[in-house]
């Protein structure tokens, strides 16, 4: 499972590292440390994309209107919360800030690029297609 520095969930989630900093000091994120000599705080991807999902539905109560992407070929950085696979069709959620994305993909393509909960991806949309790309 892929592990995520404070920086870069910081970057998925669209706030600063000093906010999931804060979040993991009050419990709300769970972090482990880095078994190198480094010792960097580190958030299992699990757990930060159900975080991304629970911080994604706060952010949706509040919600303006405004949105940061506006042009057909958009791209959503941020992390994979939820893969369903069917017998040939898949469905992959992407968690990117606070959007929720959802494609509808074959399932070998799925298998193919080895996407998994947990795993930073990119989701881009044209019309209304949404491609995920592994990252």
């Amino acid at each position: 499972m892929r592990s995520y520095t404070i920086g870069r969930a910081a970057r998925l989630l669209g706030v600063s590292p000093d906010t999931v900093r804060r979040w993991a000091d009050s419990g709300r994120i769970p972090t482990r440390r880095e078994e190198s000599g480094a010792g960097r705080r580190l958030i299992d991807g699990h757990d930060l994309a159900a975080f991304s999902v629970a911080l994604a539905a706060d952010a949706g109560s509040g919600d303006d209107g405004e949105q940061a992407y506006t042009t057909a070929r958009n791209a959503f950085p941020g992390i994979i919360t939820a893969v369903r696979l069917g017998d040939v069709a898949a469905q992959v959620e992407v968690q990117a800030g606070p959007h929720r994305l959802v494609s509808l993909l074959t399932r070998e393509a799925v298998e193919e690029l080895g996407l998994a909960v947990g795993m930073e991806a990119v989701a881009r949309v044209k019309a209304t297609n949404v491609h995920i790309d592994r990252v």
